[in-house]
């Protein structure tokens, strides 16, 4: 038996989901609530409400004229949509003078980032380029802590992400100098997605086959359980300095997992160190209430063999994705996948304040609707496969979003189409991770899902850039949103089915991988070929970033 099989092995003893893994799981999951409320709290405390110019002689520091009275409407422009201009007013002969300063409606918010630094007009970019910080941090938090993860391990990565994305979180809360609050922003970027990472594949390492989907769309499930959190605590709590202290409390509950949480088993094995890799297991068979015993020596001994079961497995990394025609196919289109989803999700997400009726409410909706796709996902993944289920639900989120465009601006149709969208563009979301890890060999498969999440996050941080257009026209960026989901939606016809397929291991194993399988060919999913298919899957650790 070589290294491998001995792993695997041992970790077949623990089954797919017993004691053990359920509560390391329950663990694991926190992160992603904690995520989902640091993700998106731009939303909340730098919410900009419906404004308009303060009128000198009109309004003063401590009165605000209604905004219905005639003063008001005598000097303000009307938009397009029937709606006060919100950047000019009339001024001597009617000409068109350009705000100094707002008042704000304060139905909804009293105070937020956006009220206080007056993020509105040419100011707007402010705000996009504070929501663009954070993300461009979370893209450098996947590929520095990624491959830290695999140097220091999963346990070291959550935890001090954990610590220090409480640190930023306050520390962001307060800053009073806007290009501070930028580069605060941009750490807690870094740490605030890191805790969600190392619980991820914790997770995909320590359950069974079996249990992997169901455990993946969970993490799901609490990121949007986050997005409603953070709507349910903003309701409540209306001061934006008290409220970015809560939500950044929220990652003290992952400070306890340092007694409580263990290391991987399978990435102690990688690193050699085979006793605290069994000590572990034999713990989790105890707490499970297994009969089952390990042969400590034996395991240990056969840790310490080196296994050359694949021998382009060190030396394989992220150029290898494009080395091929088929694996440069594939790539292109996964990661056209991750972009497009990223784009609309965190689109769709980060305007609900453009949407009619409670802010709040629309927030805590649009993390209810997500739940619905997700036991869509749960059920159909296994029984209808990969590639069908997310060009559906892709081109389903991009017609949403074209029918959003030709709705009329601020209806509550356009907000009901808006929700539906959201549930479609959440359920093809979910389906990434899984799909684009099947769909790479084992010695790449971590590569392929880093550049995959690397491509989302880069498109995180474009979307508020995408959303200025709408100074354009008020269309744009949705239309942007719809385009790109159909075009990624068609594009996945081309990809291979891999639900009922042994996944490949090598390198060459990836380029033959679905040749001749596309929707056009082979619409049902059905197996094309056993050739050179026929290797068993194992879970390996995700180390093959260090080759990036």
């Amino acid at each position: 038996m070589d290294k491998d099989q001995a792993l695997e092995e041992m970790m077949g003893k623990l089954g797919d989901f017993g004691r053990y893994q359920c509560f390391q799981f329950i663990l694991h999951i926190l992160a992603a609530m904690t995520a989902g409320i640091h993700m998106l709290s731009l939303v909340t405390v730098a919410a900009v409400p419906e404004h308009r110019c303060a009128l000198d002689g009109v309004d003063s520091w401590n009165f605000t004229e209604p905004w219905n009275s005639s003063l008001v409407r005598n000097a303000i422009p009307i938009n397009e949509h029937g709606r006060m201009d919100s950047c000019n007013y009339y001024g001597v002969n009617r000409s068109l003078n350009e705000c100094q300063s707002w008042v704000y409606d304060t139905k909804y918010y009293t105070s937020s980032r956006g009220i206080e630094w007056n993020l509105v007009c040419n100011k707007r970019w402010m705000g996009a380029a504070a929501q663009t910080a954070y993300m461009f941090g979370v893209v450098v938090g996947s590929v520095v802590l990624g491959r830290l993860c695999d140097k220091l391990g999963r346990k070291t990565v959550f935890l001090w992400s954990g610590v220090l994305q409480l640190a930023f979180g306050v520390a962001v809360a307060f800053t009073t100098e806007f290009y501070t609050f930028v580069a605060i922003r941009f750490l807690y970027g870094i740490f605030g997605s890191g805790s969600y990472i190392a619980g991820f594949v914790l997770t995909m390492e320590l359950v069974g086959p079996k249990r992997r989907t169901i455990c993946g769309v969970t993490f799901q499930i609490m990121f949007a359980i986050g997005i409603m959190l953070l709507a349910g605590w903003g309701y409540l709590l209306d001061d934006r300095f008290y409220l970015q202290i809560l939500y950044a409390l929220h990652a003290a509950i992952l400070l306890p997992h340092w007694i409580v949480m263990d290391e991987s088993p399978r990435w102690l094995w990688a690193q050699g160190r085979a006793r605290e890799s069994v000590a572990i297991v034999e713990k989790a068979l105890k707490m499970n209430k297994s009969n089952q015993t390990l042969d400590t020596p034996s395991l240990v001994s056969q840790c310490k063999v080196t296994c050359a079961k694949y021998t382009d497995e060190h030396s394989a990394g992220t150029a290898d994705l494009f080395k091929t025609p088929n694996m440069l196919k594939k790539t292109l289109i996964i990661c056209g996948c991750w972009f497009a989803n990223s784009v609309v999700y965190y689109g769709l997400s980060l305007n609900t304040g453009k949407l009619n009726g409670n802010p709040y409410f629309i927030m805590f909706l649009m993390g209810v609707v997500e739940l619905p796709s997700y036991v869509i996902i749960m059920y159909y993944l296994d029984r209808v496969g990969h590639r069908a289920l997310i060009s559906t639900m892709m081109l389903l989120g991009g017609i949403s979003c074209l029918v959003v465009v030709a709705l009329p601006h601020g209806s509550t149709a356009t907000t009901g189409v808006v929700m539906v969208g959201k549930l479609f563009i959440s359920g093809s979301y979910s389906i990434i991770y899984k799909y684009s890890a099947e769909l790479f060999p084992t010695v790449v498969r971590s590569s392929g899902v880093g550049l995959g999440s690397m491509c989302a996050s880069v498109s995180g941080a474009l979307t508020p850039l995408i959303s200025l257009l709408d100074t354009l026209n008020p269309k744009i960026p949705t239309l942007i949103f719809g385009f790109l989901a159909l075009l990624s939606g068609f594009s996945t016809f081309l990809l291979p089915e891999t639900i009922g397929r042994n996944l490949p291991q090598s390198v060459e194993d990836g380029e033959k991988f679905g040749v001749g399988d596309t929707c056009f060919t082979n619409c049902g999913g059905k197996r094309l070929s056993n050739d050179s298919l026929n290797l068993p899957e194992t879970m390996v650790p995700l180390d093959a970033e260090k080759k990036q």
